[in-house]
């Protein structure tokens, strides 16, 4: 199957559970143990405590008082990344850090925690942090929207759990071809993929993945399905498109942009309502001949929830004059999204409407994250 080793088609692929953003190192910065006895005795000793001062009504946890969040912030906040360094999310929290560090007074530490598709770090906000606005997440749309449902339990519901801030990225895909394909258009893609399906494969970062669920898009509105071959993060996926082992993807505009420049692949249509900033000579799919499709790579900034509304105020105007500044703007577009810095009841609905439509997507097309 290639040097990324993809495995088999989807229903019954070995793929490492969604952990895209783990092997996609985008070159974008140019642009812009167990517990000691003695611990665990510690730890026991405090939850006899919370028990006992719960028994008689006691708030074990306080709640932030509204002089606190007339305070808000007088100490450091951690930005938890829910993926390694590297990545595109790991890069906007970076891009963001010292804006928000300048506009709110404080100082901010970007921190990652990656594993499980950005389960392990969204559940440590949701899960633990208090609900005082001092842990910020860099939500993602695989643990926001899809994973609750690829998944057969989450230690978090993103619904109840989180409380949005604001979306901050909505990142287009783009359909691509190998060269060798002799492929140009999108019409010609469907005409041949109608006239022998079983010839066309598809790569993507695994099982659940942005680039997945776009090939499951287009076998649903096309009416050919497509063999999904998963490999373990889109780097080893976009490799082995380069080389020609396999030879259709649906990737991020950003991370194929510097192969689509040099000719090594061929870009047929972007996957948003409007074309890309950084591909503006690339149709939509609408615009090339497919109607009724759109998927993104979304990103926002979320709170745990019972955060007082005041803070998530003051943390959705700091943003608001962060994506206002136009040289931030520019730098942001170089990564290749949209500015799109919504309302907070904006993203919500954005996180329920997206999580109904890609939890269908998973469950009719049978995918298991491994």
């Amino acid at each position: 199957m290639g040097k990324g080793e993809p495995g088999r088609a989807h229903r019954s692929a070995v793929v490492d559970p969604n952990d895209v953003e783990e092997t996609q190192v985008l070159d974008l910065r140019a642009a812009c143990g167990c517990l000691d006895r003695t611990r665990n005795f510690s730890w026991f000793a405090i939850l006899m405590v919370g028990s006992w001062l719960a028994s008689y009504g006691a708030p074990v946890f306080a709640q932030p008082t509204a002089s606190a969040a007339a305070d808000y912030p007088n100490r450091t906040i951690r930005f938890l990344v829910p993926y390694p360094p590297g990545g595109p999310t790991d890069l906007m929290a970076r891009m963001l850090q010292p804006e928000l560090q300048a506009r709110l007074g404080t100082t901010i530490v970007v921190e990652n925690k990656g594993g499980a598709g950005g389960n392990l770090g969204t559940a440590e906000v949701a899960k633990q942090a208090p609900a005082d606005g001092y842990t910020l997440l860099l939500a993602a749309s695989g643990p926001m929207a899809v994973n609750p449902t690829l998944f057969k339990s989450l230690p978090f519901d993103p619904a109840a759990d989180l409380a949005p801030v604001m979306q901050i990225s909505s990142f287009p895909l783009v359909l691509e071809v190998h060269p060798s394909l002799g492929i140009k258009t999108l019409r010609e893609f469907m005409t041949q993929t109608k006239s022998n399906p079983s010839a066309f494969s598809y790569a993507s970062a695994g099982n659940g993945t942005p680039q997945h669920l776009a090939g499951e898009i287009y076998s649903r509105v096309s009416g050919v399905e497509l063999t999904h071959v998963p490999y373990r993060g889109a780097g080893p996926a976009l490799t082995d498109l380069v080389a020609g082992h396999v030879k259709v993807m649906f990737d991020i505009v950003a991370s194929s942009q510097a192969y689509i420049a040099s000719g090594r692949l061929v870009p047929l249509a972007v996957t948003a309502k409007q074309r890309s900033l950084t591909l503006p000579e690339v149709p939509t799919m609408a615009e090339a001949g497919l109607p009724n499709f759109e998927i993104t790579a979304w990103h926002g900034i979320a709170v745990r929830s019972g955060t007082p509304a005041a803070i998530i105020g003051k943390l959705h105007g700091a943003l608001t004059q962060i994506f206002r500044d136009p040289v931030f703007r520019k730098k942001w577009e170089q990564l290749g999204t949209p500015v799109v810095a919504g309302t907070p009841e904006e993203f919500a609905a954005l996180i329920r409407a997206e999580s109904i439509r890609l939890g269908r997507i998973v469950r009719e097309s049978g995918v298991t994250p491994d």
